[in-house]
C-alpha cells in the first residue's frame, strides 16, 4: 500500500512538473520566471523533509504519508482555479503558492515511504536492503518519467485545468486507500526525539549529505529548465515531444536505479563506489558542450548525452539511497532520512535558481558546465565517506 499510494503521487507530481513548465512557457515567461515559478517547491522541501521526519519519528509514518497526498491534492485544485486574466505578478504568486503546497506534499510523501523500507527490512539484511531501496526508487523514477509524458499529453487533450481536475479527482482515491489500510504506528519511534536530535547526525551521514546536495544540483542545473526550454525554444519541438524525451529519460533512469545491485553483480556498495561514479559523471558532463563545440547536430549530442548522464545518475542515485540507510540506526530512520532528503532538496533549490539563471547568461552550455562543477564537488565530497561498510 505504501508503494501504491507512492507511485499514484509520483505520477501526478511528473505530471504536475511537466504542465507548469509548458504552459508558462507557452505564454512567455522567460526562463528565470519559470525557474521562480518552482523555487518554493524545492525551498519547502528543504524545511518539510528537515520537520517532517521529527514528526514522522514522533506520530509515524502513516501520518506523514496521507498528510502528503492530502496537501498534493489541494495544490492541484488550487493550481485548477488559475484565472487566465489576472496579472502575470498575479499568476506567478499564485502558481509559487500551490508549488509551495506540493513540494511540502512530495518531500512528506517521500520521507516516509523511504523510510518504511528500513522499518520492515531485517537489520542484517544489507544486501535485501539495497534491492528493495533500488526497486523503490526505481520504479518511482520511471512512474515520474511516466508522468512527464502525462502531463504533456493531458495538456494537448484536457487543457490546463481540465488536467488538474482528472489528476486530483484520481489522487483522492489514493488518498482514501491509504488512510483507511495503513498500521497507525507504523515507524513511531520508541523514544520520542528531542529538537537537537534533528542535527546531530553521524559524520558518514553529514558527508553523505552533503555530496548528495552537490549530485542533484548537478542535474536540476540543466533538469528544470535548460533543456526543456531548449528543446522546445531552439530545436522547435513541440510540447507532446518535449514531454516524451524528459518522460523517456527519468523512465530509463529509474529502470538503472531499479537495477543497481543487478549492476553492480551483488555487490553490497560503500562510499569509494559513490566517488568513482561521480568522478564518471563529470566527465560525461562535460563531454556534452565539449560535443557541441565540435560542431556535432546539438539534438543527438543532447540525447546521447544526457542518456549516459542518466545511466551514471541513477548508479550513483541508488548508492546514496541505500547508504543513508546503511549508516543510520532504524529507530530514527525518519529523523536521517529526512535530513538527508532537506539536503537533495537544497541541492535542487539552488540547481533550479541556476537553471533559469544560467541558460538566459549563457545558454544550455552555461547550464552544463554548471551541472560539471556540481558533480565534480559531489565526487570529491564522497571521497571522505567510510571506504567498507
Amino acid at each position: 500500500m505504501v508503494t501504491g499510494a507512492y507511485w499514484g503521487f509520483t505520477l501526478t507530481d511528473g505530471a504536475l512538473r511537466m504542465l507548469v513548465l509548458l504552459h508558462f512557457f507557452n505564454l512567455g515567461y522567460s526562463p528565470v520566471t519559470l525557474a521562480f515559478l518552482f523555487l518554493l517547491y524545492e525551498f519547502c522541501g528543504i524545511v518539510t523533509n528537515l520537520l517532517g521526519g521529527w514528526i514522522a519519528s514522533r506520530m509515524g509514518l502513516r501520518v506523514t504519508l496521507v498528510a502528503g497526498l492530502a496537501l498534493q491534492v489541494v495544490a492541484l485544485v488550487m493550481l485548477a482555479l488559475l484565472n487566465p486574466l489576472w496579472s502575470e505578478m498575479l499568476s506567478v504568486t499564485w502558481v509559487m503558492g500551490s508549488q509551495a503546497l506540493s513540494g511540502v506534499a512530495k518531500d512528506l510523501t517521500k520521507m516516509s515511504s523511504k523510510s518504511a523500507i528500513k522499518v520492515l527490512v531485517p537489520p542484517d539484511a544489507k544486501g535485501t536492503l539495497f534491492k528493495w531501496v533500488a526497486i523503490l526508487t526505481g520504479s518511482k523514477n520511471a512512474l515520474k518519467g511516466v508522468g512527464f509524458f502525462l502531463g504533456g499529453f493531458l495538456l494537448t487533450v484536457a487543457g490546463f485545468s481540465g488536467a488538474l481536475w482528472i489528476m486530483a479527482g484520481v489522487l483522492v482515491l489514493v488518498w482514501l486507500g491509504a488512510w483507511l489500510t495503513l498500521p497507525r504506528g507504523m515507524g513511531r519511534a520508541k523514544v520520542k526525539a528531542g529538537w537537537r536530535e534533528l542535527f546531530a547526525k553521524s559524520r558518514a551521514i553529514n558527508v553523505l549529505c552533503v555530496a548528495r546536495f552537490f549530485l542533484f544540483g548537478a542535474r536540476d542545473i540543466w533538469f528544470v529548465v535548460g533543456v526543456p526550454v531548449f528543446l522546445s525554444g531552439v530545436l522547435g519541438w513541440n510540447f507532446a515531444e518535449v514531454g516524451a524525451f524528459m518522460a523517456f529519460w527519468v523512465i530509463g533512469y529509474g529502470i538503472i536505479q531499479g537495477g543497481a545491485p543487478a549492476l553492480l553483480r551483488g555487490r553490497t556498495p560503500a562510499g569509494g563506489t559513490t566517488a568513482l561514479i561521480c568522478f564518471i559523471l563529470a566527465i560525461v558532463t562535460a563531454a556534452i558542450p565539449l560535443g557541441f563545440a565540435t560542431g556535432l547536430p546539438a539534438g543527438p549530442v543532447i540525447v546521447g548525452g544526457l542518456a549516459v548522464f542518466g545511466v551514471v545518475f541513477a548508479l550513483n542515485s541508488a548508492v546514496h539511497s541505500y547508504l543513508i540507510l546503511d549508516y543510520t540506526d532504524g529507530d530514527k530512520v525518519a529523523l536521517n532520512v529526512g535530513f538527508y532528503y532537506m539536503a537533495n532538496a537544497g541541492g535542487r533549490l539552488i540547481g533550479c535558481l541556476l537553471s533559469g539563471m544560467l541558460y538566459q547568461v549563457a545558454g544550455l552550455n552555461g547550464c552544463l558546465w554548471g551541472a560539471f562543477g556540481f558533480a565534480l564537488a559531489a565526487a570529491f565530497m564522497a571521497l571522505a565517506l567510510p571506504k567498507s561498510n
